[in-house]
């Protein structure tokens, strides 16, 4: 199976440079910095210890800030790689004003490339964050005896059922994993079934939060908000917007004053989303800080990544998407944490063991219909609910969740 993974990259690895173009014309890569991802790189390693973390995305990303302040404040860590395969991710990085932490672009996982990714940076310690898993690389840093830990790491249902169906090829690159920190019970199991040897759970760290954070939120948007009702729509896919629109128009009966922030998972299908809320006879604003907000304003419409706390900050009351679809929901943490009330649909199997959580704590609603999701928010908008306690129990648990993380990494750190 290595055989037939390793052709099939190469034939990846040769057609890159039209799959690149494609990516370039649809605005997904960076024209200055795609060609990291053939370790052509623009940042330089430094002397001293590099340690290595590698997320795919946003999500990701964000879910390790708080172990990367961590390790910003020790001497004896010099810099910090951070890679990923997504041109918002980089971005969000960049944003973060790190000391020590560098970004690149993941290199393309052949045997070659990701050995001369290695024979450059010389980390000293490798993490992989959630379901990350390349094989070429995972060998290569095997053969150059780089401790290498999955963090968070994340099996679904589906991933587990493709990976069994070749177990011994499962067997063969789980095993190259020294540790794996387990998000979930159900992701631990998992992990041990595909051959990873040593599998540890101490809950989600997504639970944990950054000592450092601070919310910006422009002083035009703070005031339109001020005086209405105001509840947020996030990580909507397709077929959802729709769905939060027919639910606006019946609230907006009630409450005249009614503003509906809505953060579409992928941004490039905000002109699509525009025009199917304008069918609905809804007027639409987008995030744009150089425009007025017209009073008339329905639907806050966010066009840029990295917006979600503001909105978390300013709405009481969230929808989370990707869970009225057959998508497995998104990680309802980040608004909890903000004291939001966190609506969501039937499909959340990604994220069942944190809404277990949040729903012994009643911060969590349940829905399919329309009309279960305008009761919900009537009542809430009626009521004075505001989960001020979970933020202190999250951020106990979180703490306590890092501590037994970086204990256990730290193990590894030579």
């Amino acid at each position: 199976m290595l055989i037939i993974y390793r052709i099939l990259i190469n034939i990846v690895y040769l057609l890159s440079p039209i799959i690149i173009i494609i990516r370039l014309i649809k605005k997904k890569e960076d024209p200055k910095r795609f060609k990291e991802k053939f370790c052509f790189f623009t940042k330089k390693k430094i002397k001293g210890k590099l340690i290595w973390i590698h997320g795919a995305s946003v999500g990701e990303f964000q879910s390790i800030v708080p172990l990367i302040e961590k390790y910003e404040k020790r001497k004896d860590i010099s810099q910090i790689l951070i890679t990923s395969n997504t041109l918002s991710s980089s971005k969000i990085v960049y944003k973060q004003k790190f000391q020590k932490v560098i970004h690149q672009f993941f290199p393309v996982d052949t045997k070659l490339n990701t050995l001369n990714f290695l024979n450059y940076w010389k980390p000293c310690l490798s993490l992989f964050v959630d379901s990350e898993i390349w094989p070429n690389m995972l060998l290569n840093l095997k053969e150059k005896k780089v401790p290498i830990i999955l963090i968070n790491g994340r099996i679904t249902t589906k991933s587990f059922k493709r990976w069994i169906k070749l177990k011994n090829f499962s067997n063969f690159i789980f095993s190259k994993f020294d540790l794996c920190l387990s998000s979930s019970l159900k992701s631990k199991i998992y992990l041990k079934k595909l051959g990873a040897k040593k599998v540890k759970y101490f809950d989600n760290l997504k639970f944990s939060q950054s000592e450092l954070e601070k919310i910006e939120i422009r002083s035009n948007l703070k005031k339109f908000i001020k005086n209405k009702k105001v509840w947020c729509a996030s990580s909507t896919h397709n077929t959802e917007e729709n769905f939060v629109g027919l639910v606006h128009q019946k609230l907006k009966h009630k409450y005249k004053n009614l503003l509906t922030v809505i953060i579409p998972r992928h941004i490039n299908r905000v002109n699509p989303i525009k025009s199917q809320l304008n069918q609905l006879g809804l007027k639409t604003h987008l995030h744009e800080p150089t425009k007025k907000i017209p009073i008339n304003t329905d639907i806050y419409l966010v066009n840029s990544y990295g917006q979600t706390k503001p909105f978390f900050f300013l709405c009481k009351n969230v929808f989370l998407g990707g869970s009225l679809i057959e998508h497995g929901g998104q990680n309802p943490l980040e608004a909890a944490r903000y004291g939001c009330n966190i609506l969501h649909g039937p499909n959340v199997s990604n994220f069942e063991e944190i809404y277990s959580f949040l729903d012994s704590q009643n911060i969590s609603y349940g829905l399919s219909k329309r009309n279960e999701m305008y009761q919900i928010l009537d009542k809430l908008f009626s009521s004075t609910n505001n989960q001020v306690n979970i933020k202190k129990k999250l951020s106990l648990k979180g703490k306590k969740i890092l501590k037994l993380s970086l204990k256990e990494i730290d193990n590894y750190l030579k």
